[in-house]
């Protein structure tokens, strides 16, 4: 019987439109909703506003309600869909958070909940060191948002590059060694906590520090090219046969038949001249005949069977599909990314645009920063809007966060004010 070795993914985001984008993207990768966690600051309210709470956790110290109700149309809404028993409570030395998946049980249980540990507690029973899980709790002080995925030893790297992938963020700033998604479990080298380290190629290092980085990095940029070209095939064909028939032929004919006959007469008369000219030896021959049918064939061509082929071109579109690597290029660098520079332009806009839609800004904040970061692109530098929008709606559908009518004004706002046009 083989032996599974559970593992932890522990992460932190800045914001909780990454961590749901994160969420969105495990789920679709086939990671099971009941291994994934998540743990919010909610110190303002607004997350627990938004749950629709009106009962009282038994288990809070400060009886902080729970959101049993979910509001469909709140900006953690879709969170609802994604992960089981989300709810507000509070957390000895932290505060109000709202917690989603198996953790949130965990703080809330006798065995390494608010009772006994809280945040940390919760962590350390789920195999993250302590040093680290206070260093995940400050971050969460902080108003950041934590994302734990339970998963084996096969899924590991893919969940780690998922969350990379959608802005894991360093759980200490002031340490460079120290990075943005750790993963627990026995079956590591080490003290069994790895931390991984993400360039801005997206490649994933282990246990290597940012600075040591030397050489040079290939990328290789695959695309499908679509040749097309004809062939035969066989449609419907046309065998002939001949083959030869008899039929009976029936036609009369005369045929005319010659018998010689001989007869003896008694005479007594005087001899003539001529019977005495004949009274000399001689010899008659008579010879009998007769017609028989004779038959003659001819053969004529009575009837032509014509076989030939007619020859039609048409023309058909073929329609195919061509992939290619799309490799995106961000800048990093110091504790300010290139999105929060136009936060309060981008939230100013969310205002006046979508303020009375009744959903929250961190809705829409991904529309944002996914336009921002597109305008940043070297190989869109000196294209416009219009040329690029298709390829934009292609690779926003593929990430399946929504439909593009509904975010491509975000979308072009955060293009536009990077480019300087807003």
């Amino acid at each position: 019987m083989a032996t599974t070795t559970d593992n932890t993914i522990v992460c932190a985001f800045d914001s909780m439109s990454d961590a749901q984008a994160a969420v969105q993207d495990l789920v679709q990768a086939g990671i099971s909703r009941d291994q994934i966690s998540l743990v919010a600051n909610d110190n303002a309210g607004n997350y627990s506003r938004d749950l629709g709470t009106t009962g009282k956790d038994p288990n809070s110290v400060d009886g902080t309600t729970v959101g049993e109700n979910l509001a469909a149309g709140t900006g953690i809404g879709a969170l609802g869909g994604l992960l089981i028993g989300l709810g507000a409570l509070a957390i000895p030395g932290v505060g109000p958070v709202i917690a989603a998946g198996p953790i949130a049980a965990a703080l809330t249980g006798a065995a390494a909940g608010a009772a006994t540990g809280g945040l940390i507690g919760g962590l350390t029973a789920a195999g993250v060191s302590e040093s680290d899980a206070r260093l995940y709790e400050n971050r969460l002080k902080a108003g950041g948002v934590l994302v734990t995925v339970r998963t084996s030893d096969a899924q590991a790297d893919r969940v780690a590059d998922i969350l990379d992938s959608n802005g894991a963020r360093d759980v200490d700033e002031n340490d460079s060694t120290r990075s943005d998604v750790t993963h627990t479990g026995s079956t590591l080298a080490g003290t069994g906590t790895t931390n991984r380290l993400t360039s801005d190629t997206g490649t994933t290092r282990s246990d290597v520090r940012k600075n040591d980085l030397r050489g040079e990095k290939s990328i290789p940029v695959v695309e499908e090219r679509v040749e097309v070209g004809k062939r035969e095939v066989s449609r419907r064909g046309v065998r002939i046969y001949s083959d030869v028939q008899e039929r009976p032929v029936d036609k009369d004919i005369e045929l005319r038949e010659e018998h010689i006959h001989v007869e003896r007469r008694p005479a007594d008369r005087p001899a003539t001249e001529a019977d005495l000219q004949a009274f000399r030896e001689g010899t008659i021959e008579l010879t009998e005949t007769r017609e028989e049918p004779m038959v003659r064939k001819e053969a004529r061509v009575v009837e032509e069977v014509i076989v030939g082929k007619d020859v039609n071109t048409r023309r058909e579109k073929v329609h195919e599909t061509a992939r290619h690597t799309d490799v995106r290029v961000e800048e990093t660098g110091g504790s300010t990314t290139a999105t929060s520079n136009y936060d309060t332009d981008f939230r100013s806009d969310y205002q006046t645009r979508y303020g009375k839609t009744g959903r929250a800004y961190d809705y829409y904040a991904p529309g944002y920063t996914f336009g921002s970061q597109y305008a940043n692109e070297a190989r869109y530098r000196d294209r416009d809007w219009n040329t690029v929008e298709p390829e934009l709606r292609r690779d926003w559908e593929s990430r399946g966060r929504g439909t593009w009518e509904e975010f491509k004004d975000s979308v072009r706002y955060g293009w536009d004010k990077v480019r300087g046009r807003r």
